[in-house]
């Protein structure tokens, strides 16, 4: 006789998974790929996750962290976190083709901090140290003219040339939360800053968590899809745990679960960062459904629509 599967609720959260600068980026490797034929060259890897760097790989992509790794006479492509301003001008000074597949919401973000600049202003950057998205942003002027705060605490060692000509950016991928306490920090310190209307977190970083704090309240435990260098994807854990959520856990796919944690548990969220594809959202409900009987339910808190174009040079025959 076959042994009844204990009854599960998955609360799935949307929005989940891609977003509009991911799936561009993977677009704009394929189309490059279809045009100019393999191999093309990703400056890092495009977007922060393995199955999708693997899936791009096995069609020819090769993925490099510098510059200096690409051959003068194939494509390179610079990944959606943006680079330094110095790599496209060495792609320049070699004669390469290059595609810049940086996030236009992050593009925006680069665009602020020239402004800052020009007007006079120092800048101060919320972010983490070492993401590719920081360095591509603090990259676009020249050292020293942007100082990088992770945390409340840093906001008080900070030393600033004139602390009345300053302006704050943000990284795109940041938790709501925390970055609203550090802005409120910088503001308290220096009540001249100025920032932009809204911080620069992106609506994909800021749907993602407000759905997670929509299902928190019904949930026992917490998976998010994503990889352990996914900036907005471990923000996600730490936005479960903060909503009460103790067992809040990152896994790749659905082979890295811990089942034991599940024992005796009655609800879990599902969701996944902005570079997971819905394949692996499928995968880890399909292993829930082999060890569970599981009612599923979604909890929408936003629609989104966003579409962004692909460089006009992908646009034009070859």
């Amino acid at each position: 006789m076959e042994q009844r599967k204990p009854p599960l609720t998955l609360y799935l959260a949307a929005p989940r998974g891609f977003c509009a600068g991911v799936d561009r980026a993977i677009k704009i490797v394929e189309i490059a790929l279809s045009k100019w034929g393999a191999p093309v060259y990703v400056r890092h890897e495009i977007v922060h996750n393995r199955f999708v760097v693997d899936e791009l790989r096995a069609k020819g992509a090769i993925f490099v962290e510098d510059l200096d790794e690409c051959p003068d006479d194939r494509p390179v492509i610079f990944s959606a976190h943006g680079v330094p301003k110095a790599v496209p001008a060495e792609a320049r000074r070699r004669e390469m083709i290059y595609v810049d597949a940086t996030c236009p919401l992050v593009s925006k973000v680069h665009i602020e901090a020239e402004r800052h600049h020009q007007a006079g202003l120092q800048l101060v950057m919320i972010g983490h140290e070492g993401h590719p998205e920081v360095l591509g942003t603090m990259g676009q002027l020249p050292p020293g003219e942007v100082i990088l705060v992770e945390t409340v605490e840093d906001v008080a060692t900070i030393a600033p040339r004139d602390p009345d000509r300053l302006a704050f950016i943000t990284q795109t991928t940041l938790s709501v939360d925390d970055t609203a306490a550090i802005v409120a920090a910088l503001q308290s310190r220096f009540p001249t800053i100025v920032g932009p209307a809204k911080e620069d977190i992106c609506y994909a970083t800021t749907n993602r968590q407000a759905a997670v704090k929509a299902i928190a309240p019904s949930i026992d435990a917490l998976l998010v899809i994503g990889a352990p260098n996914s900036s907005n994807s471990k923000r996600l854990v730490e936005v479960g745990r903060a909503e009460g959520c103790a067992y809040s856990q990152l896994v790749m796919r659905a082979d890295q679960i811990d089942w034991r944690s599940m024992d005796g548990v009655k609800a879990v969220g599902v969701t996944a960062g902005a570079s997971a594809p819905e394949v692996l959202v499928n995968e880890v409900i399909d292993a829930f459904r082999a060890r569970f009987d599981v009612n599923v339910e979604i909890v929408e808190t936003a629609q989104e629509n966003v579409e962004f174009k692909v460089p006009r040079v992908l646009r034009e025959p070859a």
